[in-house]
């Protein structure tokens, strides 16, 4: 036997005895044997292989070792048996043992016999089924996990399908409202251009921009822009009641400061107590003249509008001073008269063009005067030009816009131009 092969059987995981048939003697235990039996292996060697096991195990013992010694098969004959309690061990050991002949080089007969223990082969077998059940059961629980993911699973994605139905039916009501406080063509005063737009925020609410341009006469023509507090539903019917309040009182009195009046005590009677409502407007008349054309306006709370001349000089029309509609009782409106020019441009905005946030801490477009800049970078313009300029510009801010803005602008055109109305 080679080194290699004695480490082997030395290492078995199976008790391991050779036992010379003549004397019944053990001649060799490995460290298995050693362990099954609680004995030695020193003290195994030269004991008699039948004290290992109780008396009534001895003729099957000796029927064992001499049906292994004189059988002509190399296949092992077994039995079950039990092992006597090793000194200080009280109890037997349940073992099967397996044994067939091996003569030695010497002529000797020998039989090497196997020991497994029972009990820790009924121990290691409950193991692999405790394991095979619990693997099942593992098993088990992450298939009815992948069931519960691939329902939730489900469930988000309808849930999503259903946001995104309900969101684009919101977006399609806050579309057509809007719609509806927007006036659907323009009336441009006679031998002039006007232009306007309306840039949204937010597609899933009503803003509360508004303006509009009409006669009043075959001379004159009325035009208003502003801006209500809030969004929604509630932005939205406040929005109604000022567009058509403003028309019907400059049907009234045209008086730019009268008309913000009588819109300022409608607003104030409706809206007041727990749900106050007011907004900035300007309100005003254009009168074409032959050479140009008048402009009255007055201005409740609202940024001022910004004149651009046919040789590019910008500057605004000063309306400081001029107090919110409908917060007050009695609030405070400033007026002015401007005159304008062939080639002169005059454009109105609400101030979410002048508050998107443009830098870090909050820094916003209008902090240093950037429109006035912007404006007069811009060159001589045109009411369509100016409007699309500001469009493209509100564009830029991304997600800086935080508030709706609408665009009106009027021009005189130079002789040499078409009259365009937009």
């Amino acid at each position: 036997m080679t080194a290699s092969a004695a480490e082997l059987l030395a290492s078995a995981p199976c008790g391991v005895f050779s036992v010379d048939v003549a004397s019944g003697r053990i001649l060799y235990a490995n460290v298995a044997a050693s362990r099954i039996t609680a004995r030695s292996r020193d003290s195994l060697e030269g004991t008699p292989v039948a004290d290992l096991f109780g008396t009534e195990f001895a003729p099957v013992l000796a029927g064992l070792l001499d049906a292994a010694s004189t059988s002509d098969s190399d296949v092992p004959i077994g039995t079950a048996a039990q092992l006597t309690g090793a000194p200080g061990r009280a109890s037997s050991t349940a073992v099967s043992v397996l044994a067939n002949r091996l003569r030695s080089e010497s002529g000797a007969m020998t039989v090497t016999m196997t020991l497994h223990n029972e009990t820790e082969r009924r121990v290691r077998e409950q193991d692999l089924v405790d394991a095979r059940i619990y693997a099942e059961a593992a098993q088990d629980d992450a298939e009815a996990a992948l069931d519960r993911s691939q329902d939730a699973l489900g469930a988000s994605e309808q849930a999503r399908k259903l946001a995104e139905a309900e969101r684009t039916q919101v977006q399609i009501l806050a579309s057509t409202l809007q719609r509806t406080l927007l006036p659907p063509i323009l009336s441009a005063p006679t031998g002039m251009n006007v232009a306007a737009h309306y840039h949204p925020a937010s597609l899933d609410e009503v803003g509360g921009d508004f303006y509009d341009v009409f006669p009043l006469d075959k001379d004159t023509w009325g035009f208003f822009l502003g801006d209500v507090s809030g969004k929604g539903a509630g932005a939205a019917a406040v929005t109604s009641l000022t567009r058509y309040t403003l028309r019907a009182a400059a049907v009234f009195d045209r008086n730019p400061i009268s008309v913000l009046e009588n819109l300022n005590t409608v607003l104030h009677h409706e809206f007041h107590g727990d749900d106050p409502r007011f907004c900035t407007v300007v309100f005003g008349t254009i009168t074409p003249q032959p050479n140009g054309a008048v402009v009255h306006l007055a201005s409740g709370g609202h940024p001022p509008a910004i004149r651009v001349t046919h040789d590019a000089a910008v500057d605004f029309v000063d309306t400081t001073g001029g107090q919110l509609v409908g917060a007050l009782s009695e609030p405070h409106f400033e007026s002015a008269s401007v005159t304008l020019r062939a080639g002169d441009v005059m454009a109105f905005y609400t101030d979410g063009l002048t508050e998107a946030i443009v830098g870090p801490g909050r820094t916003r477009f209008d902090d240093n005067g950037n429109l006035e800049t912007f404006v007069a970078e811009m060159g001589p313009t045109t009411a369509p030009k100016i409007v699309d300029d500001l469009t493209t510009l509100l564009a830029s801010f991304g997600d800086g816009l935080h508030d709706d803005v609408a665009l009106l602008a009027f021009d005189v055109p130079l002789p040499d131009t078409d009259s365009v109305e937009a």
